[in-house]
């Protein structure tokens, strides 16, 4: 109480409101990969700094563009040079990131950490993506890890890189991860070859791999063809065309000239860029069918971006399935009903969701389990990430609490802000029952949740039970025929 020394009348203000529960983020994901640099002031200061960016033009400015592979482009010509027909050689795409986060701002992300770890000097090195995850697991604010350029590995290398995602998001508590299946861009029933040569189904090879606390994670298969168009460079001299004139027997490059029936006196393919001013009509011909070659890439950019626009749009506790995936073509293999059944119920209870196209509906992300698929507690993605916001929101609206006296008044006070903010989430939609006291219950207290050796031990515990609502995963509509009655 304050020490009055003047007659006068004064006010004191009594808070009676206990403190409330600032909600965390959800949908912050976290891209670890390959970038063109990382520079933001001098050269490479971005390499293994997360850095929060909130556009793709952002990422352009800081990390670059994709890596421009090399294009082959053979064209068949008549006798007059005239273009025919042309046969497009698509680089295998290695590096992954800059299209991942595009899919990712594509299908509704705002935001999102990039970790660079490497530019495109080298192939991809599992220590160093690693590295990445270290520097990343020493930020606060990221809720999804994302690593597409691991499904591209040697199997071994994937199954330590999942192992290693799985084990931060269970250390933490505050994230989970999307998972691209291993070589998801072969057929699930395809003979692949793991460690020590031996030869298995790839989706048996890939449950093999997934090891660790797999309620933190859910995988996606296949692989996606997108509507980005291999990367050409400014000056397209990655795009390397060849010509061949049939009937004389003789080929030639671009910009060489062909000897009738014998081989073409230039050395190499000619780039692309040089034929705009020389050969217009070949140059256009080219342009045109390279456009119709699409980069194939891991879904989890996409993913990760309907996680962030169903956040935004419904709540975290909406399952984040059903959605149609922007900037996506086509699954790279089709998947029926069937087939779908063997991926999302297994007895290793390892679900793997489906990217299925529908008529009419485009390409979709048609399931909803983490890999802990047969866990009743820890089933759906959904469940698993709104614990995890109401975990970490709970937690730092709580350290107001640390040293405060251990008693009834600072109980009430931690019981009445979590009730709060419950009820808030109940009045949303995201916990089951008709009042709260069906949707969820709140206890602290002597008696209750701690012991007198606890208050003595300076421990106050508090427990939180909630009725979080799931998927309808399964529509069952019954019918029978009905006789006529009149």
């Amino acid at each position: 109480m304050a020490t009055y020394r003047a007659p006068d009348v004064y006010i004191e203000e009594i808070p009676t409101f206990p403190p409330s529960v600032a909600e965390v983020g959800t949908a912050i994901p976290a891209f670890i990969g390959y970038t063109e640099k990382a520079t933001q002031t001098v050269a490479g200061d971005l390499k293994l700094e997360p850095t929060k960016i909130y556009s793709l033009k952002e990422f352009e400015a800081y990390f670059g563009f994709p890596k421009a592979e090399e294009i082959k482009v053979d064209v068949d010509a008549d006798g007059d040079g005239k273009p025919l027909a042309a046969r497009v050689t698509p680089p295998d795409v290695t590096f992954l990131m800059y299209y991942a986060v595009k899919l990712y701002f594509d299908n509704g992300g705002n935001q999102c950490y990039i970790v660079s770890v490497s530019d495109y000097g080298g192939a991809i090195d599992k220590a160093k993506l690693l590295d990445g995850l270290a520097a990343i697991g020493l930020e606060d604010e990221p809720t999804l890890l994302v690593m597409p350029e691991a499904a591209k590995l040697s199997y071994a290398d994937y199954t330590d890189l999942t192992a290693a995602m799985l084990q931060q998001c269970s250390a933490l508590q505050d994230r989970f991860a999307i998972l691209d299946v291993w070589n998801g861009d072969e057929k699930d029933d395809a003979d692949v070859e793991t460690t020590g040569g031996a030869k298995v189904k790839l989706i048996k090879a890939n449950r093999d791999a997934w090891a660790g606390d797999l309620k933190y994670g859910a995988a996606y298969y296949p692989f996606v063809t997108t509507t980005m168009n291999h990367f050409v460079k400014s000056d397209e001299g990655n795009v390397k065309v060849t010509v061949t004139v049939p009937g004389g027997g003789g080929t030639s490059t671009g910009g060489g000239t062909s000897t009738g029936g014998g081989t073409s006196t230039g050395a190499a393919p000619d780039d692309l860029g040089k034929l705009r001013v020389s050969k217009p009509a070949l140059y256009n011909f080219v342009k045109a069918k390279i456009k119709d070659w699409f980069v194939d890439t891991p879904p989890s950019g996409a993913v990760a971006g309907v996680y962030a626009a169903t956040d935004a749009s419904r709540g975290v506790w909406k399952a984040p399935a059903n959605v149609a995936l922007i900037g996506v073509l086509a699954p790279v293999v089709k998947l029926s009903r069937l087939k779908q059944e063997a991926l999302n119920v297994d007895p290793t209870g390892k679900s793997i969701n489906a990217i299925r196209a529908f008529a009419g509906k485009g390409t979709l992300v048609w399931g909803a389990r983490t890999l802990a698929g047969q866990d009743n507690e820890w089933r759906y993605i959904s469940v698993r990430r709104f614990f995890n916001m109401v975990e970490e929101s709970v937690k730092k609206a709580t350290y107001w609490a640390v040293f405060e006296s251990n008693d009834a008044n600072t109980w009430v006070k931690v019981r009445g802000m979590i009730e709060n903010y419950l009820i808030d989430k109940w009045r949303d939609g995201a916990l089951a029952g008709a009042t709260p006291r069906d949707a969820f219950f709140v206890k602290c207290g002597l008696g209750t949740t701690m012991s007198a050796q606890d208050v003595l031990e300076g421990r106050m515990a508090v427990e939180i039970g909630m009725a979080v609502v799931r998927p309808a995963e399964f529509i069952v509509l019954k019918f029978s025929h009905k006789l006529q009655t009149s």
